[in-house]
C-alpha cells in the first residue's frame, strides 16, 4: 500500500505541475501539447520499416498517435483518468518490476507514441534519460521539430514536394534553404518556374533548338532570378527591416512588385531596383519591428544581442 500511496501522491504533484505548465505557456504564448501523429502526414512520408526493439532518449518523443491531449509537451498526465494506470506503472516501476518496451514512430530523429504513453509519462516524471522502444522508422524529407506547429508541418511537407518536383537538389546541390512563413507558396514558385521555361523558349537566339528543359528552367529560374534577389537582399540589407519574414517571403513579394513597377514604368526594372523600391515603400516602422523582434525573442526565435 505504501507503494501506491507514493505513486498516488507522484502522479497528482504531476498533475499540478501540468497546470502550472499550461498556465506559464498561456502567459508565454507558446504551445504545451504533444504533437498529434496524425500531422506526420503532411511531411509525406515516402515509407517505413521495422526497426526493432531499441534504447532512445526519452526527451525526443515528442508526439502521440491517439493520447496528445492527455499529457502535455513535457508528457506530464493533464486528467484525473489517468491516474490509476499511471500509478499502476509507477508502482510497478518501483516494486523492481521489468516494463515492456513502448511502441515508438521515429519520424527524422523524433518520436510518437503507438503505445507506452503512461510508462513514457513515468520514466520523463522520473527523469529518466533512455527508455526500450519497439521502433517503426518512417521517412521524411523534412523532420518534425517539438515546437512546429501544424502550419510548419505543411510548409515541410510542401517544401519536400517542391523539391521531388524541381529536382534542385541534384541540379544545384549546395542550393540555399528555399523557407516560407505561410503555406501555399511553393506552387507560386513552380508557376515562376514554368513562366521561365516558356519565356527561354521564345528567346530569338532559341530559333530551331529543341525545347528548353524542365531542368534547365529550374535551374536558370535558381541562379538568374531566385539567386539574384537574394543577393540584392543581401547587398542592401533588406531583412533587417522585416523580421520574422524569410528569403522566400520577399521574393515573392518583391518579384510581385517588380511587375508592378515594369508595368507601371513601361520597361522591366530589374532586380535591384525591385529590391530597394519595396524595402522602401513597404518595410514595416520601426516601432512594428521592435515589437516584432521582442516577440521573437520571447519565444526563442531569435538570439540576443551581444
Amino acid at each position: 500500500m505504501q507503494v501506491h500511496d507514493q505513486a498516488r501522491h507522484e502522479v497528482e504533484r504531476a498533475r499540478h505541475l501540468s497546470d502550472l505548465r499550461d498556465l506559464l505557456a498561456l502567459v508565454r504564448r507558446q504551445p504545451n501539447e504533444l504533437l498529434p501523429f496524425d500531422w506526420v502526414r503532411h511531411l509525406c512520408p515516402e515509407s517505413e520499416r521495422a526497426l526493432g526493439v531499441q534504447t532512445i532518449l526519452v526527451e525526443d518523443i515528442i508526439g502521440s498517435v491517439d493520447r496528445y491531449r492527455e499529457f502535455d509537451r513535457h508528457y506530464l498526465p493533464k486528467e484525473p483518468h489517468l491516474d490509476e494506470r499511471w500509478i499502476g506503472v509507477r508502482a510497478a516501476q518501483l516494486q523492481g518490476r521489468e516494463l515492456p518496451p513502448i511502441q515508438v514512430y521515429k519520424v527524422g530523429d523524433k518520436y510518437f507514441v503507438k503505445d507506452g504513453n503512461h510508462r513514457t509519462s513515468v520514466a520523463r516524471r522520473q527523469g529518466q534519460k533512455y527508455i526500450d522502444a519497439d521502433v517503426i522508422e518512417l521517412s521524411v524529407a523534412f523532420a518534425p521539430d517539438q515546437n512546429d506547429t501544424l502550419r510548419d508541418l505543411i510548409i515541410k511537407g510542401e517544401y519536400a514536394r517542391f523539391l521531388k518536383n524541381t529536382g534542385l537538389p541534384q541540379l544545384v546541390p549546395h542550393h540555399r534553404s528555399i523557407c516560407f512563413t505561410t503555406p501555399g507558396r511553393y506552387e507560386k514558385l513552380l508557376e515562376h518556374i514554368r513562366t521561365r521555361q516558356y519565356f527561354m523558349d521564345r528567346k530569338p537566339e532559341r530559333a530551331g533548338m529543341p525545347p528548353v528543359t524542365w531542368e534547365e528552367a529550374v535551374e536558370s529560374w535558381y541562379r538568374r532570378l531566385y539567386l539574384r534577389v537574394v543577393e540584392n537582399l543581401e547587398a542592401h540589407d533588406v531583412m533587417r527591416r522585416f523580421p520574422g519574414r524569410t528569403e522566400a517571403d520577399l521574393y515573392l513579394w518583391i518579384m510581385d512588385h517588380r511587375y508592378f513597377l515594369s508595368q507601371k514604368g513601361g520597361h522591366d526594372v530589374g532586380s535591384e531596383e525591385a529590391t530597394m523600391d519595396f524595402s522602401a515603400r513597404h518595410a514595416p516602422p520601426v516601432y512594428k519591428r521592435v515589437g516584432q523582434r521582442v516577440r521573437m525573442l520571447l519565444r526563442g526565435q531569435l538570439e540576443p544581442a551581444m
